[in-house]
């Protein structure tokens, strides 16, 4: 186990890698975007989720866990501007897995909201280890020239966000240290929101709609703010600048994090599992952009900064005008002691 977390690991077993014929984009984006010919590219992802890593049958309902498990994967494909189509299922039981049935059922669910067809897989055994593992290929298309990938973002561009990050962390945190003090409505919002996921497919078919060229950068947020910012920023070598007056903190999350003495920035801005999307649009479209996406899906889109030089780093814009450097916290798949759902 390499002791530099998960992006050093996956950059020193891939250093050295090269495309093959009609890899148009490999390692290094939400997914890889391949050319077999035609009008369409062809995108591929893969996630897994481990029992006491990612979930527990504890925190979640055995059908929620399907339903996320796919969620993820679909994400990857909003993050490209595509439409998912097949996913291929393997499952790595422990000797004793009661709840599997309706596991499936949350997968078949979740497959069936979003058009996507499960078309195989695999089943093996963990053997003596108990955990129940969760792994997904999934395969989508975009359109030849409308994938938007992590490095198409301009400095001056304006960095946008879907719906309200934070709150899946805050349903977690509700999830681990129950409390009789939590308001209901704000509880059942958070739960939902880390429980039950939604991939911002339609949002991501808008976004396509405009193209690379106004809709310069995408990338989901399942990290956290903080976390996909700085892979969005690695990938088209820039800084950003996040102005926290803007940050839209949902009423659900204040209140969870009044109740828990939390700060409501952190788990906005490192929380991760939102599953929201990070996006770059050049500021003459970006209300038209903005206004698009929620006309047609209802989902509130804020704008949050901007991009800067890669000189100036990951900054935050304060209140009082003051200008501190981003931290970034998010969640590492190696680190095993992190808080799960």
């Amino acid at each position: 186990m390499s002791s530099g977390g998960e992006f050093e690991l996956i950059a020193r077993l891939t250093r050295g890698l090269v495309g093959g014929a009609g890899v148009e984009e490999g390692i290094g984006d939400d997914c890889a975007l391949l050319d077999p010919g035609g009008d369409e590219h062809l995108l591929a992802t893969c996630d897994s989720q481990v029992e006491g890593n990612h979930f527990t049958l504890h925190t979640s309902t055995p059908q929620q866990i399907g339903r996320k498990a796919l969620a993820v994967n679909l994400s990857d494909i909003a993050a490209m501007g595509g439409i998912p189509r097949y996913a291929l299922i393997s499952l790595i039981l422990p000797p004793q897995c009661p709840a599997l049935d309706e596991i499936y059922a949350g997968l078949r669910e979740e497959a069936e909201r979003y058009g996507t067809v499960i078309v195989g897989g695999n089943i093996a055994t963990t053997g003596r280890t108990g955990q129940l593992i969760i792994d997904i290929t999934l395969l989508g298309t975009v359109e030849r020239g409308r994938a938007l990938l992590r490095s198409g973002a301009q400095a001056g561009d304006l960095l946008c966000v879907t719906g309200q990050p934070g709150e899946s962390a805050a349903g977690l945190h509700t999830l681990l240290y129950p409390n009789p003090d939590y308001a209901s409505e704000a509880l059942e919002v958070v739960q939902a929101r880390h429980q039950t996921p939604q991939p911002r497919l339609r949002e991501g078919r808008i976004l396509n709609r405009f193209g690379p060229q106004i809709v310069t950068a995408l990338i989901d947020v399942s990290d956290g703010v903080s976390g996909d910012l700085g892979h969005l920023c690695e990938r088209s070598r820039l800084g950003a600048l996040v102005e926290t007056e803007r940050l839209p903190l949902s009423a659900p999350l204040r209140s969870i994090a009044a109740t828990a003495a939390h700060d409501p920035y952190a788990w906005f801005l490192h929380g991760g599992e939102d599953y929201e999307l990070l996006f770059t649009v050049t500021p003459v479209h970006a209300q038209t952009v903005i206004e698009a996406i929620q006309s047609e899906t209802g989902t509130p889109v804020s704008i949050i900064g901007s991009m800067r030089a890669a000189s100036e780093g990951l900054t935050l814009r304060h209140a009082d005008g003051s200008i501190t450097p981003l931290e970034i916290a998010s969640w590492d798949h190696l680190q095993l002691e992190r808080e799960i759902g």
